[in-house]
């Protein structure tokens, strides 16, 4: 199976998204469009992504004090992603955009994933840009989001900063009224900031005219002081180069200064930046000179209420979180075909007969052994199962947007739920099933003269991008299975047990049904014992065993509905498509869903090992 068969697939025959052109913002499109989309985006990777993903890995974004260099191959794919209105592809037709279904864009998106995931900055761009669009003024969407859906100017999100990585509590970077009238500049209340911001992706690059950064800060109290915790926390639009209420520059640049770039494991192909806001790089004038002294200060503009940036901020957060998700996916789906690759061509060792093994007869393939199938095995039920669960999450994105009232709340719900999985399990196994690539290739494995390597270190870093494991562990255990009274826990048990009764109809797939039926009921055990103490350091302390047992029991009700469909389409199996569906949720439930009982064992009892484990004896 080729990524577009699988596509095709997952898109049309299990999730029904052709169903969606019955609705009114989606009734010009249909099949033929749907599919025009995906043709033009798997040849634009195949064109301009794919042939280049090691010369941006070897030659690093270089900053000579003054701008930063990036491979014309970068201009161009960039270039190319713009000008496919892909950018907009999700927006309205009176602004340029497609109206396109976004489990539609998210599929055409895993393309360009797949061919070179370092290679673009267009993920922030559309999730800046839609944030401004869900909480931003009417100017502020002309002026900021909507240049960056045409591709004129680029954005990125702007939280950790280096003495606060995660904790965004300790946000330091201040926000102080820019003069007399600042809250009538017709862009926003008009502020200056000050602070540092570290991890930037894509802060500073000559891909487009200007950058957009969505900037966290504090805007101090009338002593002076910053409101302590996330309540204190304000959302800015502070721009690269300054512009008018027109969307021009105004030919004066910005407070903002590239202070260095990291340079990371992977994703070497994007800068990642630490940047100076405020420092006086660039002194703006202003009333006063501007807060800060001398004209510094960087300018930016209130998104939403002073106080209330967090829960903006999460607009984009959360989508980044599916998009991390996905990138995730297919950086272990180019390692699974690249491995599946060598396998069919790679001959070593022979077969073992009661005879034992013929010195003299032809080598076999490296496919035909048996622990080289499993390690395919595993690569394919991660990945290809990754991406059925990512795409099924963008589907409920587009019931929320465009279903019933009953529909959209439930896809909420359900989404509340689901995107912590959605972003740490293909982190995490789509990251094992890299090396799993690795291990297919041997000792070539670890060279560059085979692409594995790369996309194992370009993994890697999926793993910390948008909240670390135990971040969403807590989100998930902490807050995600109990909020609304469990409402989106139940509503999720339900969707699976749907599953479950249709599938104990099915005789090849009824024992999966009983398997994932004790799955999901001793999850449910362990939410209640987690907490039966009501202490959250007892019952977080197994918070990530706990991510990771819900994470299988998802992927394994993924499995089984998605082995449902193409049994439903193919009953007798005649095709390698539906042998391969059904033969990999036989492998989940056979050798990834047993897994669960010891992760869930800890929850259970609220193990407190490694709480409690003295930090002397380290």
């Amino acid at each position: 199976m080729t990524l577009r068969t699988t596509l095709d697939f997952l898109l049309h025959d299990w999730l029904d998204t052709t169903g969606l052109t019955s609705r009114e913002r989606f009734a010009d499109h249909n099949r033929e469009t749907f599919d025009a989309v995906l043709d033009t985006c798997e040849r634009i990777a195949r064109e301009k992504y794919a042939p280049f993903n090691r010369l941006v890995d070897t030659q690093e974004p270089h900053f000579d004090g003054d701008q930063v260099t990036l491979p014309q191959a970068t201009h161009d794919a960039f270039k190319a992603y713009a000008e496919s209105g892909m950018l907009s592809a999700a927006q309205d037709y009176d602004i340029g955009g497609m109206q396109l279904p976004y489990s539609v864009e998210a599929a055409a998106n895993a393309f360009f994933a797949c061919a070179s995931v370092s290679i673009g900055s267009s993920l922030l761009s559309v999730g800046n840009a839609n944030l401004l669009m869900a909480h931003g003024t009417e100017l502020q969407k002309q002026v900021f989001a909507y240049n960056e859906f045409s591709g004129r100017w680029a954005g990125t999100m702007c939280l950790s900063e280096p003495q606060a990585g995660s904790s965004l509590s300790d946000v330091a970077t201040r926000a102080v009224p820019d003069g007399e009238g600042f809250e009538s500049d017709p862009l926003g209340a008009r502020y200056r900031l000050r602070g540092n911001k570290m991890w930037i992706s894509s802060g500073e690059h000559e891909l487009t005219e200007n950058i957009v950064h969505l900037v966290l800060a504090k805007i101090p109290d009338a002593d002076g002081k910053l409101v302590p915790g996330t309540r204190g926390i304000s959302l800015f639009i502070v721009p690269k180069k300054l512009v008018n209420a027109e969307g021009q520059l105004t030919g004066v640049r910005n407070d903002v200064a590239l202070a260095g770039l990291n340079h990371k494991l992977g994703w070497r192909g994007t800068t990642n930046t630490l940047l100076n806001f405020g420092e006086g790089k660039f002194p703006v004038d202003g009333q006063a000179g501007g807060p800060f002294g001398n004209g510094a200060g960087a300018v930016g503009y209130l998104v939403g209420q002073p106080g209330k940036g967090l829960a903006c901020m999460f607009h984009m957060m959360n989508e980044a979180r599916i998009g991390v998700g996905i990138a995730a996916t297919m950086l272990g789906m180019a390692g699974y075909y690249a491995s599946l690759d060598y396998a069919k061509n790679r001959p070593q060792g022979r077969p073992i007969t009661g005879a034992g093994k013929d010195a003299a007869a032809p080598q076999t393939r490296i496919i035909e052994h048996a622990d080289v199938k499993r390690m395919l095995l595993t690569q394919k039920a991660y990945c290809e199962g990754a991406l059925a669960l990512e795409l099924y999450c963008a589907r409920l994105i587009d019931e929320q947007h465009t279903g019933t009232a009953q529909d959209a709340e439930d896809a909420r719900l359900l989404l509340e739920v689901l995107t912590p999985i959605a972003k740490s399990w293909p982190s995490e196994w789509c990251l094992e099933a890299n090396s799993l690539a690795i291990q297919v290739h041997g000792g070539y494995g670890y060279t560059r003269d085979f692409p594995v390597e790369q996309y194992w270190r370009d993994n890697r870093l999926n793993m910390i991008h948008e909240g670390t494991h135990g971040i969403q562990a807590m989100d998930l255990l902490g807050r995600k299975v109990l909020m609304e009274e469990g409402k989106g826990l139940t509503l999720l048990s339900h969707r699976i047990m749907a599953t479950v009764n249709r599938c104990n109809g099915i005789p090849a797939l009824a024992p999966h049904a009983k398997a994932l039926a004790r799955a999901l009921q001793d999850v449910g055990v362990a939410t209640q014992k987690a907490w039966s103490t009501g202490v959250p350091g007892e019952a977080l302390a197994n918070a990530v065993p706990y991510m990771q047992a819900f994470g299988h029991t998802v992927l394994a009700w993924i499995w089984l509905d998605v082995a449902g469909c193409a049994l439903d389409n193919d009953p007798q199996q005649e095709t390698l498509e539906t042998q391969g569906h059904v033969g990999c949720a036989k492998f989940f439930f056979h050798y990834e869903l047993p897994k669960i009982n010891a992760w869930l064992g800890v929850v259970q009892s609220r193990d407190l090992t490694c709480a409690t484990f003295p930090e002397g004896a380290f």
